[in-house]
């Protein structure tokens, strides 16, 4: 009576824990209220109040109150095993694994007809690998329980691996009584003979599982598998060979074969088995692509015939519709080969053709007219993605490039502007970092510099070490006379990233020379001059050294430059003037 009357208890406080967490706070509390504590009423009612108001601050997410309120629980009744088990759940998350397994295991013992508890230690057990502790705990349980499958389940893997094999071929033979005879678990008990060397029970469950299906070919499939596995090659043959027969296209009966053929180094075998496999329509993707890299490790481990290759490349490419996957492999093998872009460039159209959505397939052709310097093909390749990859960002990239390169620069702007709008978290930040320069760039060119500043601060937040932007942004400031000391920090960046670039030291240089500190200034354009080979234009360079001479007071040297400037800017009227005045003069 005393354990039924417990019992009675814990059902009656398992329903108020239900009604709070349907209803609300207040009302399950108004069961049992504080005067009740107080009242003549047993101690088990005071129990029952705290333990509930625990479970309350449980549901509220008010951890600390709830575990100071089930160790007080724990103080009333000493032998309630759901206080233990919630303990247990907080010991866990403040790490103490052993208290935590010690409560668990408490609770079970306490009630061991609760399944939770026993599943709980069971689990325990399995993650710190006590796998004999687990398999006594769902054992007891399973006793209680001779409805739940998947406790059999679970002692099968168990058994399995402790290596107690009898056990687990029982418990599998169970499951069979239960739900009868399935490849699942012929597989099973046949792998676990296996395991325990007895071959000829091994067999025998597969060929029970084939005669239980003879019409499905599969099964008698895995039956000669098993035969083949243990050195009954003659008897397994035949049955592949029967099953061909039947069946000409079975791809399970054409792959044993080849891994026949690959054991007995047949390779004529191998070849003809291979390619039936390759040409069979029942073979995946996914075997066909393993099977062509397999050849294709073969034939570069035989010296590399490239025609042998792209003969079965070209058989396998004429069925339609195209296999995508096939084509796509022959296209990274030819890159693989260092074929040239006029063979593989067909092989491209052709995927386009079957998928005109095939982003990968159109930007390596976009890749080879950028090679090529066939901007109009760029421009033509890109306008057609963003019908079928409307979001793909590369292409708003190539196609705004394509049209720079063209000094259509209207037509480069709204071609970067677009691709803005589909730029998200998972972009490329080095694309979208040069989205943003070049749309600088274009915007200062068209005299929009406030714009064009926006656009290089947006480059560098998706890339900070842009170095051209860096150079752009820093050059146009310093022309403006604006931020000069922002502008000197993006320049820095950018001569010690690359010491010798003429145009990085010009800039930095002219930064100088617009904050008035002219002797340093000398000395960066002069090793601008010295580098100045490397840079596109020579002009501004010699003209920014004559300024920054004249500032220096070497007048010789400045007119010597300005003149050299000149030679190639003959109409430029500052530079006259300058010649003219012998003085630096502002534009």
């Amino acid at each position: 009576m005393k354990r039924i009357a417990r019992h009675m208890n814990r059902t009656r406080l398992f329903v108020l824990i239900l009604m709070f967490s349907l209803t609300d706070t207040a009302q399950a509390l108004r069961v049992y209220s504080p005067d009740s504590v107080l009242s003549p009423a047993a101690p088990q009612d005071s129990y029952d109040y705290f333990f509930l108001e625990a479970m309350v601050q449980r549901q509220q997410g008010n951890d600390d109150a709830a575990f100071d309120l089930l160790r007080h629980c724990l103080q009333l009744n000493p032998e309630a095993p759901e206080v233990y088990y919630y303990l247990a759940q907080y010991y866990s998350a403040l790490k103490d694994q052993d208290r935590s397994l010690e409560y668990v295991k408490r609770a079970a013992e306490l009630d061991p007809d609760e399944p939770i508890f026993l599943e709980t230690l069971a689990q325990l057990y399995i993650g710190k690998k006590e796998y004999d502790k687990a398999t006594e705990a769902v054992e007891q349980l399973y006793a209680h329980h001779k409805d739940r499958d998947d406790l059999l389940e679970t002692l099968f893997q168990l058994y399995q691996e402790q290596k107690r094999y009898d056990e687990a071929i029982h418990t599998l033979e169970i499951l069979e009584n239960i739900g009868g005879k399935n490849e699942r678990l012929s597989f099973a008990k046949s792998d676990i003979y296996t395991a325990m060397g007895n071959r000829k029970a091994a067999i025998h469950e597969m060929e029970a599982l084939a005669k239980q299906y003879p019409n499905d070919l599969n099964y008698l499939g895995r039956y000669a598998d098993m035969l083949l596995m243990n050195d009954q090659e003659k008897r397994a043959v035949e049955i592949y060979n029967r099953i061909l027969n039947e069946e000409p296209d079975n791809v399970r009966a054409q792959a044993s074969m080849l891994t026949y053929y690959q054991v007995q180094k047949d390779s004529t075998a191998v070849e003809e088995m291979t390619e039936r496999l390759l040409t069979n329509k029942n073979t995946t993707p996914q075997q066909k692509t393993y099977l062509l890299r397999q050849k294709i490790s073969e034939n570069e481990d035989q010296g590399g015939d490239s025609t042998q290759i792209l003969s079965l490349f070209r058989k396998l490419m004429k069925p339609q519709p195209l296999d995508i996957d096939i084509a796509s492999l022959c296209v990274a093998y030819m890159d693989l080969k260092d074929m040239p872009h006029d063979s593989i460039r067909p092989v491209l159209e052709h995927i386009l053709e079957a998928q005109p959505d095939n982003a990968s397939a159109r930007l390596q052709l976009v890749s080879f007219a950028w090679d090529e310097k066939d901007m109009d093909r760029i421009i033509s390749l890109c306008k057609q993605a963003r019908q079928y990859n409307p979001d793909e960002m590369a292409f708003y990239y190539y196609q705004g490039m394509a049209y720079y390169q063209k000094d259509e620069k209207d037509e480069a702007l709204s071609a970067f502007q677009n691709g803005i709008g589909v730029i998200n978290e998972d972009s490329n930040p080095n694309i979208v970092s040069d989205f943003y320069a070049v749309m600088g760039d274009l915007l200062h060119q068209k005299g929009m510099a406030q714009e064009a500043f926006a656009a290089y601060d947006s480059c560098l937040v998706w890339k900070d070490d842009n170095i051209m932007c860096l150079n752009n942004y820093a050059y146009y400031l310093s022309e403006r006379g604006e931020r000069l000391d922002q502008a000197e920090q993006m320049s820095e960046k950018t001569i010690k990233a690359e010491p010798k670039n003429a145009t990085y030291l010009d800039t930095y240089a002219w930064i100088l020379f617009m904050q008035q500190r002219y002797a340093e200034a000398k000395i960066y354009i002069e090793q601008a001059l010295q580098n100045k080979e490397d840079s596109v234009d020579n002009s501004v360079i010699l003209e920014h050294a004559g300024d920054i001479c004249a500032q220096n007071g070497d007048t010789e040297h400045a007119l010597q430059f300005w003149q050299e400037a000149l030679s190639t800017r003959p109409e430029e009227k500052v530079l006259i003037r300058k010649i003219k005045l012998k003085k630096y003069v502002k534009e």
